[in-house]
């Protein structure tokens, strides 16, 4: 591809390098939504496309958006993005630009590299590079709702490890009695770390907190054991 000259449109690249602030490079889909939520969360953006419409479509929501071929070491450089320390390859679509951007990102050394993978494949290659934080939306998204549509789970969260949170309502046998009374963690490998009671706000649960089928609970443990623990009879 031709390096295309980068288009400025608020504060510089290299002040936003030095204010600890995160680049994003495609803003497709998910690169345009994680980009806008960081900044709602208040991290500055540095946002980077191919595509001159959806820069000029992000003109004023991201505190820098440019477009840039990422492919090209020298327009990175350019944009000072050796200088940053988060680094997130939002490409997904064109597995030429992904790997190429990636494997530049990779010669800087500072940075911590996130990047999207949208196959096995893809994400094979991305960890062959070197790349340990591959993130796979569809899939995780996909894994996400699935259980969400069972039912059981208000909400799930899944680590890496084999680890995850979930979200649901105390299964009959958490209830009623305090949780030191009930051993749920010695009987099914979970730990219930919060509790948040009807009309009630989050709090840490203890031995002493007692559960009502009208809570809502959080189960933190093994993917396979917090699910089966959800699962479980609630009445």
């Amino acid at each position: 591809m031709a390096s295309r000259s980068p288009v400025f449109t608020r504060r510089t690249p290299e002040r936003l390098a030095e204010a600890d602030s995160v680049v994003v490079i495609g803003l497709g889909r998910f690169g345009k939504a994680l980009a806008l939520e960081l900044e709602e969360a208040g991290t500055e953006v540095l946002g980077i496309d191919a595509d001159e419409a959806i820069v000029q479509s992000l003109n004023g929501q991201l505190t820098h958006v440019v477009r840039g071929d990422s492919t090209q070491e020298d327009v990175l450089r350019q944009l000072s993005v050796p200088g940053f320390d988060r680094v997130v390859v939002g490409i997904g679509t064109n597995l030429e630009a992904s790997i190429l951007t990636t494997s530049n990102l990779l010669k800087f050394k500072n940075p911590t590299i996130w990047a999207k993978a949208t196959s096995d494949t893809h994400g094979q290659i991305l960890e062959q590079l070197g790349i340990t934080n591959i993130i796979f939306p569809e899939q995780d998204m996909g894994r996400r709702v699935a259980h969400l549509v069972r039912g059981a789970l208000l909400d799930y969260v899944e680590f890496e490890d084999n680890f995850a949170m979930v979200k649901t309502s105390p299964p009959l046998v958490s209830q009623d009695r305090p949780l030191g009374v009930t051993e749920i963690r010695r009987k099914y490998g979970i730990t219930i770390v919060a509790v948040k009671r009807a009309g009630g706000e989050w709090d840490y649960t203890t031995a002493q907190t007692v559960l009502y089928d009208d809570d809502t609970i959080i189960v933190a443990g093994p993917t396979k054991k917090t699910e089966e623990f959800s699962l479980l009879p609630k009445s």
